[in-house]
């Protein structure tokens, strides 16, 4: 039986070749999987403290229809990203005579 002997650099060539197939393996990986935008949902309370508003003044946006919403087990919940969109939409030129 022949007897090899294994090198500091042939253990130095393996963990790089290995490394090398691992990051290959993660990045088909990461091409394969889809992937699902981040949905952060906020609750009424939340949506009044971050728009500065009253319940009512709330309540009268969902019946408008300006703020769409979910309604699970009798909890409001709202998409913050649909907050953030209806604020850019609504957002206007100040003058520094406004202010």
């Amino acid at each position: 039986m022949a007897t090899e002997i294994i090198t500091r650099e042939d253990l130095e060539e393996f963990k790089w070749n290995l490394l090398g197939d691992i990051k290959a393996l993660l990045d088909k990986r990461e091409k394969q999987t889809p992937k699902e935008p981040d949905v952060v949902w906020l609750k009424s309370h939340h949506v009044q403290r971050m728009l500065q508003i009253s319940p009512g003044t709330l309540q009268n946006l969902r019946i408008n229809g300006t703020i769409p919403y979910s309604k699970v087990g009798g909890v409001l919940f709202y998409k913050k990203k649909d907050i953030e969109q209806i604020l850019e939409i609504n957002m206007r030129n100040t003058d520094a005579t406004e202010i």
